[in-house]
């Protein structure tokens, strides 16, 4: 296996686990770093979406005592039975509209301006939700939300097909808006990436399995590994950053990112690949 293909592997997996769980766009940040790094053909692609179960693995191991709980508690319980119930409600959502437009999306939205249009229009709406008077919230815990929540959340979710939306952002924020806590919003965004990101991988490399061989195991061994390293960390830290600071730091990078972007892209000094 090729060294420097290696390392393009680990750095795609680094941007990976540092950006899926913030609300700025992991799918957004691996096409612009594809693009830069000139990793973006069909298999790339594959490798970009199946590279996000490292990140989940990360979240599992942080939620992993939550995770257990419900799954021993799962026959018997009526609270886990109705967690576990709320997180297929707002799968569901994701499902049925990505097999109906993914691939029409994939091959006309995955583009460098698309993305850095996306970034700078998701900023605002961030500004905006933090700077608007919250709705009175009305869930403190995961285990308070109704089933009409949750789908709400699902629905909302699908808002992230578009690259550069960001499905940790349209999640925390659209749940905030809808009357959740930010620390609600924030657990049930990564108990819903659990199913929805797994879900995405394993579907993206059974369609697109011609394009892979055994020889590519390495490649794949080593985004995984990045991201489940990098994705720890960076969940980790959002989860003590959450409880005295908002999100719009957040909001800002995704403005300046993406004039950026654009910036050099009118101007030419940057050729970003579609």
């Amino acid at each position: 296996m090729d060294t420097v293909l290696l390392l393009k592997a680990a750095i795609m997996g680094v941007v990976e686990g540092l950006t899926e769980f913030l609300p700025i766009s992991s799918t957004g940040h691996l096409i612009l770093a594809g693009s830069l790094l000139g990793f973006d053909d069909a298999k790339a692609k594959v490798f970009d979406i199946a590279i996000q179960t490292g990140a989940i693995f990360a979240v599992i191991l942080v939620y992993w005592q939550r995770i257990r709980e419900t799954l021993v508690q799962l026959p018997s319980q009526r609270q886990a039975q109705r967690f576990a119930l709320n997180v297929l409600i707002g799968f569901l959502p994701a499902v049925v509209l990505g097999l109906l437009f993914g691939k029409a999306i994939k091959e006309h939205l995955f583009t460098p301006v698309v993305v850095a249009s996306t970034f700078i229009l998701g900023g605002f709406v961030i500004l905006w939700a933090e700077r608007r008077q919250q709705a009175a919230v009305r869930i403190q815990s995961v285990d308070d939300m109704a089933p009409l929540d949750a789908l709400k959340v699902g629905l909302v979710q699908c808002l992230a097909m578009v690259p550069g939306t960001s499905r940790s952002g349209a999640t925390i924020i659209g749940g905030m808006l809808l009357g959740l806590s930010r620390k609600a919003a924030t657990d049930y965004s990564f108990f819903l990436a659990i199913p929805t990101l797994i879900g995405a991988g394993a579907y993206s490399l059974y369609k697109e399995r011609a394009l892979l061989s055994a020889a590519d195991v390495p490649l794949f061994a080593v985004g995984l590994v990045f991201s489940f390293i990098s994705a720890w960390a960076c969940v980790r830290w959002l989860l003590r950053y959450i409880s005295t600071h908002s999100f719009v730091l957040f909001a800002w990078y995704r403005i300046a990112f993406g004039l950026v972007v654009l910036a050099t892209a009118w101007s030419g000094l940057v050729i970003w690949a579609d």
